[in-house]
């Protein structure tokens, strides 16, 4: 597992900080790909700071040409990359009749497109080497729905079948594809939802506590914890499965 080459979309914060670190400690060089270049280079510090290798490079998966052009420095600097992330996600809030046609766009381009373009510039590459890694970030949303989230939950539903679907194509090349779902979790993000609900924070994150069977929300090191056992060479006939990191919160 030591010394490949890991690219992490959405690396420089919550979830995909999370991952960054963890994998930079188990000894992989990382690419924190961010659209955030300044949060990405903290990332990328704090890892080089604790004994690893890290990069960071700024990706808008929203552009074939960013996401081609990360690929290519991180592949010049680090080396081939050998385990691809697509944590880089974006939602809001709101009932699915009051969305606009915009706003469908805007969820589908960076959570599902956003991971077409990451797996198109990297899988072949995979599988030319014999060997690689893919594991897409869900949502438990995409498993059993979430209220207000259509369009979100629809895209997460479609990296479920997505990944599946690539791990049929690529099952005899040495790569591998696999989906962790993460269930509720302490992240910025969650936390500004919850501040700017306007049913109060605590209420929010107090009521979606009591709903995890283990009481507590999920921490970005829960789920680095499957990404990195999907990212390890251990994994090698795990393809095609999809792990929900959610206390308990769904069972399937």
């Amino acid at each position: 597992m030591s010394n490949r080459t890991a690219f992490v979309t959405g690396g420089a914060q919550g979830i995909g900080q999370g991952i960054a670190t963890t994998l930079g400690g188990q000894g992989f060089r990382v690419a924190v790909a961010d659209l955030n270049l300044e949060a990405a280079q903290a990332t990328a510090a704090t890892i080089t700071e604790a004994g690893g290798t890290a990069l960071a490079v700024r990706a808008d998966v929203t552009s074939t040409e960013e996401i081609r052009t990360a690929v290519t420095t991180v592949t010049e600097e680090l080396g081939p990359i050998e385990v691809a992330v697509n944590n880089a996600g974006w939602d809001d809030f709101m009932n699915f009749v009051d969305t606009t046609e915009p706003f469908w766009d805007r969820i589908l381009d960076i959570n599902f497109k956003g991971m077409l373009r990451v797996c198109h510039a990297v899988v072949p590459g995979m599988v030319e080497r014999g060997f690689g890694r893919i594991v897409n970030v869900g949502s438990d949303a995409g498993r059993v729905g979430s209220s207000l989230e259509a369009v979100y939950s629809g895209a997460k539903g479609g990296t479920i079948a997505f990944t599946k679907t690539l791990a049929r194509e690529v099952a005899t090349k040495g790569v591998t594809a696999n989906t962790v779902c993460p269930g509720p979790t302490d992240t910025p993000a969650l936390r500004a939802f919850a501040d700017n609900s306007g049913q109060g924070s605590d209420k929010v994150l107090g009521g979606m506590t009591r709903a995890v069977p283990m009481k507590r929300l999920a921490s970005p090191a829960d789920v680095a914890a499957a990404v990195a056992f999907f990212a390890s060479d251990a994994a090698g006939y795990l393809t095609g499965q999809t792990l929900s990191v959610s206390g308990g919160l769904t069972m399937a």
